[in-house]
């Protein structure tokens, strides 16, 4: 027996959804079939602040993308954890181990309360080699997140830390709020803690950001902007 046609039309919606989040539907366009398909295999997963989902040298189990809330992606350091990136609203976790074969490369928890919209590893696969007009779009998809990763990075190269930080601020921001401690922003651009201590203190005195626990609050874009493109 089929579901509820309410439930029906709901895991529809999401799988319409989802498809906005992956790749460019101009040049991989997705048909209804590959839609339901999406729509029979999603589920959903809700999450406590703080649960843990996938731990560091695991396979990855699945497929999430955040339709609220945040994961936040960390490694150990120091006898702690360093959250190393943060995936929101519409991000992407766990495709790119599951093409490729290999463990995870860090934990992954909740931040806050999340939503998350799942794919099993092994639905995964079979969506993907059933639907080839769906697996050219999501490989669109990976391929776009890697190319954006290394064009950051590759931007970042040669320029000053101020010039670094104030660009990493700006491409970080969610609604004008950084929420990575200022240890992940340096391992983010290759320093250590103080070295970003020092540079934000700057930047707060020049009335260009204010600073709180595990957060910067962005107060001036304008003059972000144009340290950034200061090298």
């Amino acid at each position: 027996m089929g579901a509820p046609r309410g439930e029906q039309s709901a895991a529809f919606r999401d799988a319409l959804w989802v498809s906005r989040c992956v790749g460019d539907p101009h040049t991989s366009p997705l048909t209804p079939t590959d839609l339901e398909g999406l729509a029979e295999t999603l589920g959903v997963r809700h999450l406590a602040p703080g649960e843990p989902l996938q731990r560091r040298g695991e396979q990855a189990s699945a497929v999430r993308i955040v339709r609220d809330g945040r994961l936040e992606l960390s490694v150990p350091a120091d006898g702690g954890r360093l959250v190393v990136q943060t995936v929101r609203r519409g991000g992407i976790d766990g495709d790119i181990q599951i093409l490729l074969g290999m463990p995870m490369p860090y934990d992954t928890r909740a931040g806050t309360a999340t939503t998350c919209l799942v794919l099993e590893r092994s639905d995964f696969d079979d969506l993907l080699a059933r639907h080839p007009g769906l697996s050219r779009r999501w490989l669109s998809s990976v391929a776009q997140r890697l190319a954006y990763s290394h064009q950051r990075l590759t931007s970042l190269l040669g320029r000053s830390l101020q010039s670094q930080l104030a660009q990493l601020l700006l491409d970080e921001s969610v609604d004008g709020v950084v929420e990575l401690p200022q240890a992940a922003l340096g391992a983010l651009v290759g320093v250590q803690r103080q070295s970003v201590n020092t540079v934000l203190r700057a930047f707060v005195e020049r009335g260009m950001v204010d600073v709180g626990y595990g957060r910067v609050d962005l107060r001036d874009r304008a003059q972000l902007e144009a340290v950034a493109r200061h090298a």
